[in-house]
């Protein structure tokens, strides 16, 4: 799929991400293309997903695919290399989700660098994972095809907020040409839909839809809560 032909199929819409963090019940690749069934059932119109045999288990589904890769105990662990953006782009994702902002990456090139040598390998859109204003403008001049918030809080130059960074939000996309897509806790429908108000080209919703650990842990407390206020 094309730019012009995803940017289409994800413009004001909603996308997924489907992840299970290591040692849980649901790190399975099965069950993650199960669950990115279920959303787009739902209404999602991409999925993104992480781990090359994630992708290559939803890759024949019928909506742009966001692939990433997770690994390393550094700073820059989201599709750090050029071999990890190789190895997403082969397993069939549409979009390569690497890291966007402008530490160093673990293989010494740069984003601009990274970009080029996934492109020369194959033709891919890039998501760019920001956690500022500035990894933005940087990630757009590299050549990134797409701006993410996804990093927004941390990595040092923005407080994380509660929610959705939502000043973010609207700061790229004033200043940026390219589309935004707006990432990180993003946990009620409002805030998708303030996110969208914001500035936001598409909205990428993960936890508060596709892990029920978090979401049982959300209801636990409530109810722990109004337990003990009623006792």
């Amino acid at each position: 799929m094309r730019f012009t032909d995803i940017s289409e199929r994800l413009a004001g819409r909603l996308i997924v991400s489907c992840q299970a963090y290591p040692g849980e019940a649901m790190r399975d690749p099965r069950t993650m293309a199960q669950v990115a069934q279920a959303a787009i059932v739902g209404g999602a119109a991409g999925i993104r997903v992480q781990g090359i045999a994630d992708i290559r288990a939803v890759a024949d589904l019928d909506v742009p695919i966001i692939g990433l890769w997770k690994d390393g105990d550094d700073d820059v662990f989201i599709t750090p290399t050029l071999d990890h953006a190789r190895s997403v782009m082969d397993a069939g994702a549409d979009i390569v989700a690497i890291d966007g902002t402008r530490r160093t990456r673990p293989d010494g090139l740069t984003l601009a660098e990274t970009i080029r040598g996934l492109r020369v390998h194959g033709d891919v859109l890039v998501m760019a994972d920001c956690g500022s204003l500035d990894d933005a403008i940087a990630a757009e001049a590299a050549g990134a095809d797409f701006l993410g918030t996804t990093l927004s809080g941390y990595t040092g130059e923005r407080t994380k907020t509660d929610g959705p960074d939502l000043e973010l939000i609207s700061l790229i996309s004033a200043a940026c040409e390219r589309p935004v897509i707006a990432e990180g806790r993003l946990h009620t429908p409002a805030q998708a839909a303030a996110a969208i108000a914001a500035g936001a080209f598409a909205v990428c919703v993960g936890t508060a839809i596709t892990h029920p650990a978090t979401i049982t842990s959300w209801f636990a407390g409530a109810v722990d809560d109004a337990s003990r206020t009623a006792r």
